[in-house]
């Protein structure tokens, strides 16, 4: 066997070094760590989800305490509808994964070994009966890259062996390495253009996650709701239980009087039939209650719990706004609102993704013409039988030989290829194009839609909390002037210039306008989380943080 030249060694080494750089230049895919791990041993799917999370921690004397701040948190970490649109947005991101397939390298190989045994029809066969082995093996590595350049590595090698007595190579080997090297000209060369899919995979992931922003905000503004909608309730409650224990310290001083003799029997059934309507309204206030605390508890995942959906909710946020009430201008609201609302960001990435579809379009209207260039070296070994001298000499050899040839590139082919497609219309082309046009002004025509709504939307929760923080004072004002008439009512009672009749009145004037006041600061409450949502400063009050999932 024949020493392998210095030449050779140089180009074997040549051979590996542009393998090892296509291989380097998609580390990120091939070869990874757990590269064989993830072939034999896939993850396996989930068969169940966790149940609510931190509830626990809220548990207070027994009962379910909850800040405002704590329903929001619950609600993110354990209501279902969020999970379901966190996982849809997750799933997105791999969409970018996919797009960078095409860059993926591939290897390939193959070995095809082939027995053949047939009869001679000739003494020229070199045998009566002629077998041959024929054993061909193959391995290619090809890869597209960002460019748009494709790259082809082939190396392959024939080994065959023949009982003829006329081969002179036997056994013998024949191997060849080709490069093949093409690239787009015209239609296609812009890198901008083979790495469309991956900008519109990316677009795609940041128009989820506006999406996932907007269904996070309306979730919030949801459960801010029901939190106060629930506390209404409950200071409803008190206000009929207040309105309750007045009627009956009236029904109890009529009661002494018509002991007394100071009152007709037939003047105590106003003051009774007064107790029992209130007592009446108590009860539906405190049934109005369940159905609330009912929503409440699966909007944070409270009813995945047996034991916790079976404990009474305690708000302990203060209903009384603290500090100054909050004052925001028209034009502040506006400018805020356009520049971070989700849904706007939302079609902003869709106008993106129209202008990258566009572009691609027009580029598909050129010529399709490209330039590919192969370089092949061969070569041959085995055992060879040499006849030339008239007497057969025997010289072994083998695969290295073949090798040896291939790698100082004595025997090279190459040449290269120009191709020119060009279609005398393109009416395919063209359609991509009009289409891509349609839709860019469409989502324009969407855009300035989205914004018209986001204007009527940020004006009518500034013109809502405007009127949030009149009805407080009014409503206060209301309140103030109620207790004093109970009181000058109940005073001319007393003193009897006055029946019974304008106490009790005066007690459901009362009634009524602690509700009104009641109503008007919960009104103030929700129309701050409004005008949040409105001007897209939702998530930024609530520490709310999305993951870039593009990244």
């Amino acid at each position: 066997m024949k020493k392998w030249t210095m030449r050779t060694c140089k180009g074997i080494l040549l051979f590996v070094a542009a393998l090892a750089a296509t291989l380097g230049a998609s580390a990120q895919t091939f070869p990874a760590p757990n590269y064989f791990d993830q072939l034999f041993r896939p993850p396996r799917a989930a068969t169940q989800v966790p149940g609510s999370e931190g509830l626990q921690d809220a548990i207070v004397d027994g009962k379910l305490t909850l800040s405002l701040d704590q329903a929001v948190r619950f609600m993110l970490q354990n209501n279902t509808d969020i999970r379901i649109n966190q996982l849809q947005f997750s799933q997105s991101s791999f969409a970018v994964q996919r797009a960078y397939g095409p860059f993926d390298p591939v290897l390939t190989s193959s070995f095809s070994p082939q027995r053949s045994v047939s009869p001679s029809l000739t003494a020229l066969a070199g045998a009566a009966t002629l077998s041959s082995l024929s054993q061909p093996t193959s391995a290619t590595y090809s890869q597209t890259f960002q460019t748009g350049t494709n790259l082809n590595i082939n190396f392959n090698t024939l080994r065959s062996t023949t009982n003829s007595s006329f081969a002179t190579f036997n056994p013998s080997f024949s191997s060849g390495a080709t490069f093949t090297l093409s690239q787009q000209l015209l239609r296609g060369r812009n890198m901008a253009i083979v790495r469309a899919p991956i900008f519109i995979a990316r677009r795609n992931v940041a128009q989820s996650r506006a999406n996932f922003e907007t269904q996070i905000n309306e979730a919030i503004v949801n459960v801010i709701n029901q939190y106060w909608d629930l506390m209404q309730a409950k200071k409803n409650l008190d206000v009929q239980r207040d309105s309750l224990k007045l009627g009956e310290q009236s029904y109890q001083r009529d009661k002494r009087a018509l002991e007394l003799g100071a009152l007709s029997p037939l003047d105590i059934y106003r003051s009774e039939g007064t107790v029992a309507q209130r007592k009446l309204a108590v009860i539906q206030a405190e049934y109005a209650i369940k159905p609330l605390e009912d929503q409440l508890r699966r909007t944070i995942g409270a009813d995945l719990d047996a034991d916790i959906a079976s404990r009474e909710i305690v708000l302990s946020e203060n209903v009384q706004p603290t500090g100054e009430l909050r004052v925001l201008d028209m034009g502040t609201a506006l400018d805020m609102a356009l520049k971070r609302r989700p849904e706007l960001e939302a079609v902003r990435q869709q106008l993106a993704i129209d202008d990258i579809n566009a572009h691609v379009a027009t580029d598909r209207l050129k010529p399709d013409f490209s330039v590919s260039g192969f370089y092949s070296s061969n070569g041959i070994g085995g055992n060879q039988i040499d006849t030339s001298t008239g007497t057969p000499i025997f010289i072994p050899g083998g695969f290295a030989d073949s090798l040896d040839q291939v790698g100082s590139f004595n025997f090279p082919t190459y040449g290269v290829t120009f191709s020119l497609r060009l279609p005398i219309r393109n009416r395919q082309a063209q359609a991509d194009l009009g289409s891509a046009l349609v839709s860019k002004r469409s989502d324009l025509y969407q855009m300035r839609s989205r914004q018209q709504a986001v204007n009527q939307d940020v004006r009518n929760s500034v013109n809502q909390l405007e009127e949030s923080k009149a009805a407080i004072t009014a409503a206060s004002t209301a309140r103030d002037l109620a207790q004093k008439t109970l009181a000058a009512e109940q005073r001319k009672y007393e003193l009897g210039a006055e029946t019974i009749f304008f106490v009790l009145d005066a007690q459901n004037q009362l009634e009524q306008a602690e509700q009104s006041y009641v109503q008007s600061l919960i009104g103030y409450q929700k129309a701050l989380a409004s005008l949040d949502r409105a001007t897209g400063t939702l998530l930024d009050k609530n520490q709310v943080v999305i993951d870039d999932l593009t990244k």
